[in-house]
């Protein structure tokens, strides 16, 4: 009798063991979002499973282009690309991205304006004013976009986002199977 308490014993502190590891990493390091929306078409795709990272950033800042997942003020997670950094300025026009006043070429959605009819994917735009007459992307937050640009809600429509309300970074897609990948971010 003591040979199977022993065994039983060893498969339940095996068992925690796993679950404790599992937590760590679903809360801590990974996670798995679901793409809710067309508001990243054609990069992301609805109901598209990805995963995210969520130390990524504890080691190292957002960068230009990354897609990022953050908790938006409807409270909710969206999943958006990362168009300008801190003290960035921000305008399109013609279809155009100018961050500080240089032209950025975005390939990931030359695709998609190849299929458009009837106007520009992005309208014309320039962030707005601040308080100190500059126009730029806040100190400690980000201005970020969806792909779909005639259909997303994002800073042009939510303001910028703190860098504490992202949850980390993605690029990842693990499901439809038959779609798994690796976003390119540029």
């Amino acid at each position: 009798m003591t040979k199977k308490k022993s065994e039983l014993w060893e498969w339940m502190k095996a068992l925690l063991i796993a679950v404790i590891l599992a937590a760590v990493i679903r809360y801590f390091l990974f996670a798995p979002i679901v793409v809710d929306g067309l508001s990243m078409m054609p990069t992301l795709k609805d109901q598209d499973r990805m995963i995210v990272n969520k130390f990524s950033y504890n080691i190292g800042e957002p960068k230009r282009f990354d897609i990022i997942v953050f908790h938006a003020p409807e409270k909710k997670d969206y999943i958006k690309r990362v168009i300008g950094l801190p003290g960035d300025t921000i305008e399109y026009k013609d279809d155009t991205l100018y961050v500080n006043g240089k032209a950025y070429e975005e390939p990931y959605l030359d695709a998609y304006k190849k299929k458009l009819e009837g106007g520009p994917l992005t309208d014309s735009f320039k962030l707005e004013e601040t308080a100190v007459g500059r126009k730029t992307v806040p100190k400690g937050e980000l201005f970020v976009m969806g792909d779909n640009r005639r259909w997303s809600k994002d800073s042009r429509h939510i303001g910028t986002i703190p860098l504490s309300k992202i949850i980390g970074k993605t690029s990842v897609v693990y499901w439809p199977i038959k779609d798994a990948h690796i976003v390119k971010v540029k």
